[in-house]
């Protein structure tokens, strides 16, 4: 069993991941700027499982086995960099994506370096950067009634980091990880979120990705 934290887990995504990673069976540390936050977001997750979530700083977020980048992505940078010495020689999962609201669709803002994990592995030099959850709907993760049953694309540079993370989402309920290959991959992931947002707004839907074929 691994300890996972989530920096920045208070939001809706955070929160999905954190609920299917402590059904999984693995404690969870949900963290956030403000400890009082984190503790009360903790509290109202119902995991189905051996595993336990609480609430914290980022700080002891970063403290995890484990550690995923579930913050806002114009503070995704800021927020990793002061955390770079406790974060060295960890996995980190970015599930940052950079996006602005246009009317009623989303669309990618792309950084400098291309993507947010790439930013993200610029600022952590010493961390193994993996690229995971970015089309997921954050309501129907958190629900673990939803029926749920999406594909998980999983990217990096660090084979076994990204083998890694790829069989802890295979442990999550509702998921399946697919290993899409290297951190090149990381800009049109990033942006397909875009697409699957913008799409379920037009419908008023909550679509998930789903590959067939495999």
């Amino acid at each position: 069993m691994a300890t996972v934290g989530i920096l920045g887990g208070t939001g809706p995504a955070g929160r999905g991941v954190a609920v299917r990673l402590a059904s999984a069976g693995h404690d969870i540390v949900i963290g956030s700027r403000d400890k009082e936050r984190a503790v009360a977001a903790a509290q109202t997750l119902r995991p189905r499982g051996s595993g336990a979530i609480s609430g914290g700083t980022n700080e002891d977020a970063a403290s995890c086995h484990l550690v995923v980048v579930a913050t806002p992505w114009d503070s995704s940078i800021a927020t990793v960099r002061v955390l770079r010495e406790q974060l060295a020689n960890k996995t980190v999962v970015s599930m940052v994506n950079a996006l602005a609201r246009e009317g009623r669709e989303m669309v990618p803002v792309y950084p400098p370096r291309g993507s947010m994990a790439a930013q993200i592995a610029f600022a952590l030099p010493d961390s193994a950067i993996v690229g995971a959850f970015h089309h997921l709907p954050a309501a129907q993760m958190e629900d673990l009634d939803s029926g749920l049953d999406a594909d998980v694309l999983v990217f990096s540079d660090d084979d076994a980091a990204r083998r890694q993370v790829a069989d802890l989402v295979d442990e999550m309920p509702g998921l399946r990880a697919v290993i899409a290959g290297s951190m090149s991959l990381a800009s049109p992931i990033e942006a397909f979120t875009a697409v699957c947002i913008s799409v379920n707004i037009r419908h008023k839907a909550h679509s998930y990705v789903k590959l067939a074929g495999l």
